[in-house]
């Protein structure tokens, strides 16, 4: 029971260091939280619908379902944010709200309101042991899947050109602008793998839920904001590790609170973040510097 508590604690935590870094990448460039990052999600979860009941098998519609949210977040740049460049603080992040309301109108009138099944496909549903442990093949697919995402985006910062220039980028814009690197290409870049982080942390959600509804990305993304302002705002390493401390903390809570104190799950939480920022305001690995473009 302990073996499968902890392997659910990692695999939420997993979702959650996906969409924190997913936050962070763009915060660390232009200095905008972006609360229509939980829509990415939504647009991803409808699109791996609607590429079932097309007849797409499962793994191609997963593809397709995060291919979509990476565009749905470069056209989200290119037509809500890339207008507003220079904007203030508050301009930008009005502008993120209005796409998230607009996005979540558009959803519950043109698709639907309630929850829509998604079928699974039978192996995911079900479980392998090893001796006396038994482990889902969900959640063990949603660890591997976090832990390679966060490989291969590590690997993209470090050993390319344009990972190397988001990075100095995050340090600071305006040096990288004087080298001549394009200011656009680098946000765009932004978007778009903050669209890919959404797409895979809206596959693991949809695989534990076997749903979708208009609100699906609200909640997973809260917590990740959460995740991130724990971990460092703007610090893709703190991002990771307020990911995983927040869902670990969430499921072992759940694990252990007796049934008279289960509802107040959230508000011990949330005690446990101010808590941290009492002892570390920065978080708990602080960005280097964080500029808006």
């Amino acid at each position: 029971m302990i073996a499968q508590q902890i392997i659910n604690a990692v695999s939420l935590g997993g979702v959650y260091a996906l969409l924190a870094l997913g936050l962070a990448i763009v915060f660390s460039i232009i200095g905008l939280i972006n609360f229509a990052h939980g829509e990415l999600m939504t647009i991803s979860g409808y699109s791996l619908l609607a590429a079932l009941l097309f007849g797409f098998p499962f793994p191609v519609a997963v593809v397709i379902a995060i291919g979509c949210g990476a565009i749905a977040a470069v056209l989200m740049e290119r037509i809500a944010f890339r207008p507003m460049r220079g904007a203030d603080v508050t301009s930008l992040l009005l502008t993120s709200f209005a796409v998230s309301s607009l996005l979540k109108v558009l959803f519950q009138n043109g698709v639907s309101a309630r929850g829509q099944a998604v079928t699974m496909p039978q192996w995911m549903t079900g479980a392998f042991s090893f001796g006396d442990f038994t482990v889902g093949v969900g959640p063990t697919i949603s660890i591997v899947v976090s832990l390679l995402a966060l490989v291969a985006l590590e690997i993209f910062l470090r050993r390319t050109n344009t990972g190397t220039a988001m990075r100095a980028a995050a340090e600071d814009f305006d040096v990288v602008r004087l080298m001549g690197i394009s200011a656009g290409r680098i946000i765009a870049t932004a978007f778009l793998l903050s669209g890919i982080l959404a797409g895979l942390a809206a596959m693991l959600w949809v695989a534990q839920r076997a749903s979708v509804d208009p609100l699906m990305g609200f909640t997973p993304v809260l917590k990740a904001f959460i995740a991130a302002v724990v971990g460092g705002l703007g610090s893709l390493p703190g991002a990771v590790a307020g990911g995983f401390l927040l869902g670990i903390i969430e499921v072992l809570l759940q694990a252990t609170l007796p049934a008279a104190y289960a509802p107040y799950r959230d508000a011990i939480v949330l005690s446990g973040v101010i808590a941290v920022l009492l002892v570390r305001p920065q978080g708990l690995i602080p960005a280097i510097r964080v500029q808006r473009s």
